[in-house]
């Protein structure tokens, strides 16, 4: 009997170096571009991003020095390389960077990117969701929620969270009839008060 089940995802907690080569707005793409999209060349991504080759031949080369992009040989042929994402997913928290102002400038900028990229996604599904289904207008959407809980409480629903959407993705059949590609954000921040963010005190300033 065949054993049906697909390998273990590719995760990477970024470290101080890679985090820096990651903080440029072509390489973010390019390694979501291929993550999303699977192995390219070089002149394919910039085809698919609207740039040169020059410039994705090189932002590629930083991304792989640092571990993040591979060559795939089994695919190239002669001079042309194909590149493939060396994880799926790329993982870090907020305070992995505390020791290092530069590395905590990148992962700030890259942060800042992702919302940047969600508010655009997001304005570009409202000019074309009535091109839907009923069903998948549905099944689409946004909602949020409030509540009052200790830090580590929301640590532990924050990683149950991520605990179920990787094994709905996990479970995906990319073959299943109907089925399309969707991006799935998470986030949790805390409450606006008096229209800003404020800081509760800790135990040794109360």
């Amino acid at each position: 009997m065949g054993n049906d089940r697909k390998p273990a995802s590719r995760q990477v907690r970024i470290d101080h170096r890679q985090v820096r080569v990651l903080a440029h707005p072509l390489r973010t793409r390019l390694l979501g571009a291929l993550r999303v999209k699977g192995p390219a060349t070089a002149t394919a991504l910039a085809e698919l991003l609207g740039t040169n080759t020059g410039a994705t031949s090189y932002h590629l080369r930083q991304l792989a020095e640092v571990g993040l992009v591979v060559e795939d040989p089994d695919l190239g042929t002669g001079r042309q390389r194909f590149w493939r994402a060396a994880h799926d997913v790329t993982n870090w928290e907020n305070t992995d960077f505390d020791d290092d102002p530069d590395a905590r400038a990148a992962i700030e900028w890259i942060e800042g990117d992702q919302v940047r990229n969600f508010v655009e996604h997001a304005e570009r599904w409202f000019t074309v969701r009535h091109e839907w289904s009923p069903a998948w207008r549905e099944a689409f959407g946004m909602g949020d929620i409030f509540m009052t809980i200790p830090s580590a409480r929301l640590a532990a629903l924050k990683a149950e969270v991520e605990q179920l959407l990787e094994r709905y993705r996990d479970e995906a059949d990319p073959g299943e009839l109907g089925a399309e590609q969707v991006q799935v954000y998470f986030a949790a921040l805390p409450m606006l008060a008096d229209l800003r963010l404020t800081r509760p005190p800790s135990q040794e300033e109360r």
